[in-house]
């Protein structure tokens, strides 16, 4: 009788991508992680409809530190002001400011992904095109009064 070869053993690569310099990828980080399960939860609360979205932005806000919470504050009240057909929402635990249920502009906390700056940002939905390229998200690290001026103006625009 013949004797039976053992199977040939195959070895698996890890299911981690790597990069063309050969390191392995570390896929999303802790904080991102963490938002794409706030965006879950906000998802979940959505359909459950039991706290207001501005009481859940509110709240947010609240519970950042000190300098973001100032900022977020501000900004809501910037933002209502100027836009008051924006409706607040939370949006990947960021309190976020939509028009007819899309996102138009929103405020990353400092804190939120460990940055030395906070983020007014602006999705696609906002009209501020301007040429060929402009801005969607500006750094903040405090606002003064021309700040103030110019982010409801910016807003004012994203919505028209």
């Amino acid at each position: 009788m013949a004797e039976k070869k053992p199977a040939k053993q195959t070895t698996r690569k890890s299911a981690k991508s790597s990069t063309a310099t050969g390191k392995a990828s570390k896929g999303f980080t802790e904080e991102e992680r963490a938002a794409m399960r706030e965006r879950v939860q906000e998802q979940k609360a959505a359909a459950r409809a039991g706290e207001s979205d501005e009481s859940a932005v509110l709240a947010k806000i609240a519970a950042m530190p000190a300098a973001d919470r100032a900022m977020g504050e501000r900004l809501h009240a910037i933002i209502r002001a100027s836009a008051p057909e924006l409706s607040p929402k939370l949006w990947y635990g960021m309190p976020a400011y939509a028009k007819n249920g899309s996102v138009v502009c929103f405020f990353q906390s400092a804190q939120k992904f460990k940055t030395r700056y906070a983020t007014l940002g602006f999705s696609d939905k906002a009209r501020l095109d301007d040429g060929q390229m402009w801005p969607t998200a500006f750094a903040l690290k405090e606002l003064t009064a021309a700040d103030e001026a110019r982010i409801g103006a910016l807003v004012k625009r994203a919505v028209s």
